[in-house]
């Protein structure tokens, strides 16, 4: 009887016990639930066109630089393009108006599509100019100046008449006015599409102020001509032909260096008084 009494006792008190430790189990889970914060309901959200990366002014976009953002409906503003209303293509080839930061929403108008009014002065660089000179297909690298090529700008003039050995003779020159500037387009296009080759009539140029002052007077002294310039920049390149110093000083070649059956301008067979001084005294002249 006591073995039995015994037996019951130790089963209550092990049941009693486990009872314990899932009373304390679930009193500390709920605690954990109650000390959590509840997490706020989702705000809706829709995708917005944005910037992938940093964008210049004057940049052209690629379907690269452009991403869609999830973004909260209520800080949509009506400017942005949203998913669904247009797709990225229709915003690849446009150029930036205005710098667009990582993440910044796309709008239009802060861009301009090609073709609109306005699109080359957003390519300009700050402080330039764009001055169009006409070209040809024989002066000129014809079909294969295309917008971002540089060049140089090459004047041909004719210079006053001269004497030679066989009487007047009408002199011609050339010289290189502009070195290393930027064709932003080429018959109005500000790009070349497929590689297209084509005859150009006028290229444009990005030049200082200056620059368009030289070119204004080189248009009406003489025929320009563009000069292709390498991708690759070249170390100076000076020679013995070379009198004035180097690849990028200013340079002119006259027709007596082109021909050889043209006299040598001022030279002292053409003119005997080139290298005498006169001097006058009082009434007297020495020489």
């Amino acid at each position: 009887m006591r073995a039995r009494t015994l037996i019951l006792f130790l089963v209550a008190i092990l049941l009693a016990g486990g009872t314990a430790m899932l009373v304390r189990s679930w009193l500390a889970q709920r605690a954990t639930e109650v000390a959590a914060p509840t997490p706020p309901p989702a705000l809706p959200q829709k995708s917005v066109l944005v910037a992938r990366g940093s964008i210049a002014r004057g940049q052209k976009l690629r379907a690269e630089d452009l991403a869609w953002h999830p973004w909260p409906e209520a800080g949509i503003d009506q400017a942005y393009v949203q998913m669904g209303a247009k797709p990225v293509e229709a915003f690849v080839g446009r150029v930036a108006r205005e710098p667009f930061v990582p993440g910044e929403p796309i709008t239009e108008a802060k861009t301009v599509e090609p073709g609109n009014g306005g699109v080359l002065a957003a390519v300009l660089r700050a402080g330039m100019r764009a001055v169009s000179v006409p070209v040809n297909n024989t002066s000129d690298v014809s079909g294969f100046i295309f917008p971002g090529d540089q060049v140089d700008v090459v004047v041909t003039e004719t210079l006053p008449v001269g004497n030679g050995n066989g009487g007047p003779v009408q002199r011609r020159a050339a010289e290189t006015v502009l070195h290393d500037v930027r064709v932003v387009a080429v018959d109005q296009k500000l790009d070349n599409k497929n590689g297209e080759v084509g005859i150009a009539k006028n290229a444009t140029l990005e030049v200082t102020p200056k620059q368009s002052e030289v070119l204004a007077l080189a248009n009406e002294m003489g025929k320009l001509s563009l000069s292709l310039r390498s991708l690759v920049a070249a170390p100076s390149m000076a020679s013995a032909d070379d009198s004035m110093g180097g690849a990028e000083s200013a340079s002119s070649t006259l027709d007596s260096e082109v021909s050889q059956f043209l006299p040598k301008p001022f030279t002292q067979k053409d003119n005997l008084d080139a290298d005498s001084v006169t001097i006058l005294r009082g009434n007297g002249k020495s020489g």
